[in-house]
């Protein structure tokens, strides 16, 4: 409180000279008023405030004044926080403060100062700006920025090994000595950790073992005031030891026992061991060893990296018959230790593994792996191979049957007996396969005769020996072609051979022509190869377009054979450059098998009786019709025989030759029809040999009606009715159409080809004259 009386007197001290210097400007410048206009000013200075002043309020903050004297003028103020937390006494200019005020909400405010006429409130001098700061009295307390720190140090960490840093604010002024300074301390957990001013933590011990204590928790003040005992606050900080590989894996047992079976496969698993490793995964590192026993060659110890268990695995099988238990010591160790911070205790893990293997009913074992036969082809007398021996591993000691399960090639080439007895049922081609394989089962008898589902299997190989049963055959690239005029020596083309057999180790193939007569010549290069060769040039087109050479090759086997083959080569016309420019083709070689041969020759035969079948059913049928010249009549009388259904008769003078009575006597009689009264005699004929036209007509029926009825192949028509024969004695004549084109009728019959296609045939007959007579 003395010390805000003593601001509040000095304040007025300076006001009250400012005012008596007013004064002495006012009387001196009052002798030169004539001269010179007095310059008018504010008079006040800047004003401060405590913060959080415990007095009634308002507060008075400060005083504003200025050099005018008008009784009438009027102090106000303007701003943000003008006439709400600060007012100002119009008539003297004291500012009051009518909030307490927080420097740590808001440190200075800055107003404008006015002075006007209160009667027209004119302002009488410019307005001036005027700051009013707060005074800072240490009233907050040091807060840390978190309730709550983490931190991290690796254990073991030696004395001093930062861990983390805290950090607390104090809110106060920080221009003021020692209202902002913040201290810090350990209050809890300060034997384990200290901390510095800047809010470090720090170890302070060297043996903070993870194992043991994982976490610690401790608690640090923060205040301000140093050397007083001023407010404060605190904060938590968990700090985790993080791990490292300090310690050994340990067995949990000091012994394990398993029991597999004597069929595990290799690489099987028989059992695992565990280890206790208290250091993180991260840092498991076991390795697994053999101390005592000699059974490193049966079995491997594989440590599994995600659970550190020891996994105990076959290198090789298992045999029951052979060792039934196997005993061993293991010792567990970790070499990625750091041994630094080992701890005492030793090193070593050791422990005791006991293998149990149990008996299991095993397949045959084969004595042999694999069989492997040789045998020359077509050989009549080799008959048995030799043969195949498995036996049962196990204590029964049971009988064992052979079975073949699988060939290549396919086929019944090798045969295997119950007893393993490797059998040929005949001789084998190397040109079928160099090779024959087998696999051969071995099954175990059962005491009641049946076999074993268990089975084993042996592969068996027959290699076949070469035997020269095959002559060479001839190989070239491209059909040979020569130019016509092709000089002697001139390379035609190169030829080789092959064979089925294998080469002889004697020598290449020979090659010869079967004939010298010819123009080509062979020239061996003693490489399984030779060329033909133009012998005495220019070849004659005229005479032979292509020539034919025999060309013969052995193969020096034993026995040597040989065979001929024959080269077709062509006669080409070439330019001047000796290049092909036209060349006949010729037709290919096609290979046509026995049973597309017998194929051709059946279908070739099939048509040859068909033919037969259909010449003798036509001889049959020309025998049974009989020629018209044999009534006595000529060609031009008959033109055409048409067998029709539905008709009326014949001609309309025909009454006598054409009697429909006759006919339906005939054909129900059976005999040969009488003369009787037409129904038709009475009509008018022409004078003439009436008796002679119905005789014939009468003659010309039945023997149509005897071929009709002797005609097995016509159908059994009801009527049969003759055009083209009208009698002698019509006056009409032949109604037949294939003459009426020749007749000498002036008709213009062209209009039937405008009639569409069912009068063409008669457009054609009647529309132009014909080239020549139709004769039938």
């Amino acid at each position: 409180m003395d010390y805000i009386i003593l601001l509040h007197s000095l304040f007025f001290t300076l006001a009250f000279a400012d005012k008596e210097s007013q004064k002495k400007t006012q009387n001196l410048s009052s002798n030169k008023a004539s001269h010179k206009r007095l310059k008018r000013d504010w008079i006040w200075n800047q004003m401060h405030i405590k913060e959080e002043i415990d007095a009634p309020l308002p507060h008075h903050v400060g005083k504003i004044t200025s050099s005018v004297r008008n009784s009438n003028a009027k102090y106000i103020i303007e701003g943000e926080y003008a006439n709400t937390i600060f007012k100002v006494e119009e008539t003297s200019g004291d500012v009051y403060a009518f909030e307490r005020l927080d420097r740590e909400k808001k440190a200075e405010y800055e107003l404008t100062a006015l002075i006007i006429d209160r009667r027209n409130n004119q302002s009488l001098e410019p307005p001036s700006k005027f700051i009013i700061k707060v005074y800072d009295i240490n009233d907050n307390v040091p807060v840390f920025v978190q309730k709550v720190f983490n931190g991290s140090v690796p254990e073991m960490s030696p004395v001093g090994t930062s861990v983390t840093k805290v950090t607390a604010v104090d809110a106060d002024d920080p221009t003021v000595s020692g209202h902002a300074t913040v201290s810090y301390q350990v209050i809890k957990g300060d034997e384990y950790f200290t901390i510095d001013d800047s809010g470090v933590i720090f170890t302070t011990r060297p043996d903070l073992d993870r194992e043991t204590q994982s976490t610690y928790e401790i608690i640090v003040k923060a205040k301000d005031a140093p050397g007083t005992s001023g407010d404060s606050s605190t904060a938590t900080v968990v700090i985790t030891l993080s791990d490292i590989n300090d310690n050994f894996p340990v067995f949990k047992h000091s012994s394990f026992h398993f029991k597999v079976p004597e069929n595990i496969s290799v690489g099987g698993e028989v059992g695992r061991v565990k280890v206790e490793d208290v250091d993180e995964p991260q840092h498991r590192n076991t390795k697994y060893s053999f101390v005592r026993g000699d059974y490193r060659d049966t079995f491997e110890i594989v440590a599994n990296p995600y659970t550190n268990e020891g996994n105990i695995r076959p290198k090789k099988p298992l045999d029951f018959e052979k060792v039934a238990e196997y005993r061993f010591d293991i010792e567990a160790t970790d070499p990625t230790v750091d041994l630094r911070y080992f701890k005492s205790g030793g090193s070593r893990s050791i422990s005791t593994v006991t293998i149990e293997v149990t008996d299991v009913d095993e397949p045959p074992v084969f004595t042999k792996l694999p069989y492997e036969f040789k045998v020359m082809e077509n050989d009549p007398e080799v008959r048995t191979l030799g043969s195949v021996w498995a036996h049962d591993p196990d204590a029964a000691k049971r009988k064992i049957r052979f079975i073949r399960r699988r060939a290549s090639p396919n086929g019944d080439y090798i045969r295997v007996s119950d007893t393993g007895i490797i059998q040929l049922p005949k001789p084998l081609d190397r040109e079928i396969s160099s090779s024959y394989n087998i696999t051969v089962a071995a099954q175990e008898i059962l005491e009641d005769g049946r076999l074993s589902d268990r089975e084993s299997h042996a592969q068996v190989h027959v290699i076949v020996g070469d035997e020269n049963d095959n002559a060479p055959e001839l190989v070239y690239p491209e059909e040979p072609r020569v130019c016509e005029n092709a000089v002697p020596g001139k390379v035609i083309i190169r030829i080789s051979a092959t064979d089925k057999d294998e080469l002889s180790p004697r020598g290449f193939f020979k090659f010869s022509l079967a004939t010298e007569d010819s123009n080509f010549s062979l020239i061996e290069n003693y490489d399984n190869t030779a060329n033909i060769t133009v012998k005495y040039g220019q070849f004659n087109r005229e005479l032979a377009k292509i020539h034919y050479l025999p060309v013969i090759i052995s193969d020096n086997g034993v026995p040597e054979l040989s065979s001929t083959n024959t080269l077709v080569i062509s006669v080409c016309k070439c330019n001047e450059k000796g290049n092909f420019t036209f060349c006949e083709e010729r037709a290919k070689q096609v290979g046509v098998s026995i049973q597309a041969l017998v194929a051709i020759f059946i279908c070739i035969f099939t048509i040859i009786v068909l033919f037969a079948v259909l010449a003798m059913l036509l001889l049959l049928r020309k025998r049974n019709k009989k020629d018209l010249s044999g009534l006595g009549r000529s060609v031009a009388e008959i033109h055409e025989q048409l067998v029709r259904y539905d008709e009326e008769g014949g001609g309309e003078m025909d009454t006598t030759s054409y009697d429909v009575s006759v006919l339906n006597s005939v054909r129900k009689n059976g005999m040969k029809a009488e003369a009787a009264p037409s129904p038709y005699a009475q009509v008018q004929k022409p004078p003439g040999n009436i008796t002679s036209g119905a005789g014939e007509m009468e003659s010309m029926i039945e023997e149509k009606k005897s071929e009709a009825d002797n005609d097995r192949d016509l159908l059994p028509y009801d009527t049969l009715h003759i055009y083209g024969y009208e009698g002698a004695e019509s006056i009409a004549e032949s109604l037949s159409s294939l003459q009426s084109g020749s007749s000498d009728s002036d008709i213009d019959y062209d209009f039937l080809n405008d009639w569409g296609p069912r009068f063409k045939m008669l457009a054609e007959l009647y529309g132009s004259e014909p080239s020549e007579d139709f004769v039938y």
